[in-house]
């Protein structure tokens, strides 16, 4: 899966002449919590609730709120953004873009073509939504984990052909390995748990889980 796929593309920008005041009620009207800054169509900075926070007046100081305000008023994002801004191209793999924000500790990636113009922006909330669906668990069907403790060869192919033998078809299948134990989850288009848990114990795999997917 890739990132033009799980991408907002209605993006919400602001000039660096955008005021912060300005800047936070346009995050509060679409529900977001960060604006990409932009000059010609081309990504130039980042704004956010926090950069904003880190650099408002404290409430330790003696400043009033009238005083506060006024200084938000005159301020603009274009002396408080991050100029350094981590970005990803639309073609880039899900997975290089949760890397990414993982190595980096941010939670948004603006995405940008090879001049830098700004063309969506991807959070960790739309990872989060592809790993569900990589799953396949608002699917209707059954989703069953089989350990596997001897794992070897040609396993998934014997696996997925008692499902064929069912004539029952598979819509997502994920590997998990760890030390002495590999775990396969399978999400069958198949309302027979039953039958599916009695097939893979009778011919000898451990079924550790097997729910029942009404579909959402």
């Amino acid at each position: 899966m890739y990132v033009k796929n799980y991408m907002t593309t209605n993006v919400v920008t602001i000039s660096k002449t955008t005021r912060v005041l300005e800047a936070l009620d346009l995050m509060k009207e679409h529900n977001i919590h960060r604006l990409p800054v932009v000059e010609s169509g081309k990504l130039i900075g980042l704004v956010s609730e926090g950069v904003i926070q880190a650099n408002s007046p404290s409430s330790a100081t003696s400043l009033s709120i009238h005083e506060m305000n006024y200084l938000l008023t005159k301020t603009v994002v274009g002396d408080i953004m991050l100029k350094k801004v981590v970005t990803i191209t639309s073609d880039a793999l899900l997975e290089e873009a949760a890397d990414t924000m993982r190595k980096n500790q941010i939670s948004v990636l603006p995405v940008v073509t090879a001049d830098n113009q700004i063309i969506g922006i991807i959070t960790e909330k739309d990872i989060f939504a592809a790993f569900l669906d990589l799953l396949g668990y608002y699917n209707q069907g059954t989703r069953v984990v089989v350990d596997i403790t001897e794992d070897h060869t040609g396993i998934l192919e014997k696996l997925t052909h008692l499902f064929t033998e069912e004539n029952m078809s598979i819509d997502q299948i994920a590997v998990y390995r760890q030390e002495g134990l590999t775990q396969v989850v399978i999400q069958v288009a198949s309302l027979e748990l039953e039958i599916i848990k009695q097939k893979l114990t009778e011919n000898g795999y451990i079924v550790s889980s097997c729910i029942l997917k009404e579909g959402q």
